[in-house]
């Protein structure tokens, strides 16, 4: 008797999951599926020939969201099993995909067209760095982002912040606002 996955009752549940899951994004997109299940079709470019299901979930577990798995450091994404060397990085090229368009369509927006948008971008940004940043982003007068500018990197509990170099860089951009980003490493934003 067939389950309606795979051709019969000795075939696994996993088979043609991946074709499965491969269809069900083409029909709906992202929004149609769950983090986890994003999160295996990208880890299927990196594990070809395993179930990344309970891998896409334990990192969801450990990390707590799709964006907090992308921005955490390789080191602590190999502590999860079945996550190696290759795993991890293809996961950090796809967090700084993530990172360039989050910059672009910042920039083809208003940044400040909400508190969430603005919190969103700076967790893309710079969640799980290891160090304190000092980070400004600067904004015109319909408050797109003109640039966005580490002005200081400091140790794990300290950065400098030296309020006539913010002023002398907004004005050298002619930003017409500015928005004050500090960070702490200790924390997962």
């Amino acid at each position: 008797m067939s389950d309606g996955f795979g051709d019969g009752p000795d075939v696994p549940h996993f088979v043609g999951h991946r074709e499965r899951l491969k269809a069900r994004f083409r029909e709906h997109g992202g929004d149609g599926l769950a983090d986890y299940e994003l999160l295996e079709l990208i880890l299927f470019a990196g594990v070809p020939r395993r179930d990344t299901k309970p891998i896409a979930k334990a990192l969801i577990a450990r990390f707590g969201t799709f964006t907090e798995v992308l921005a955490a450091p390789e080191a602590r994404l190999m502590e999860v099993p079945g996550v190696g060397a290759s795993v991890a990085l293809h996961l950090k090229i796809v967090h700084a995909a993530a990172k360039r368009q989050a910059r672009g369509a910042a920039r083809e927006r208003p940044l400040l067209g909400s508190w969430s948008a603005v919190i969103d971008y700076c967790r893309v940004a710079m969640a799980y760095e290891e160090k304190e940043q000092f980070r400004i982003l600067f904004l015109d007068k319909k408050n797109a982002l003109i640039a966005d500018e580490v002005q200081q990197t400091g140790t794990v509990d300290h950065t400098p912040v030296y309020p006539r170099e913010v002023v002398k860089r907004a004005l050298e951009l002619s930003a017409t606002a500015i928005v004050l980003v500090h960070n702490h490493p200790t924390c997962s934003f």
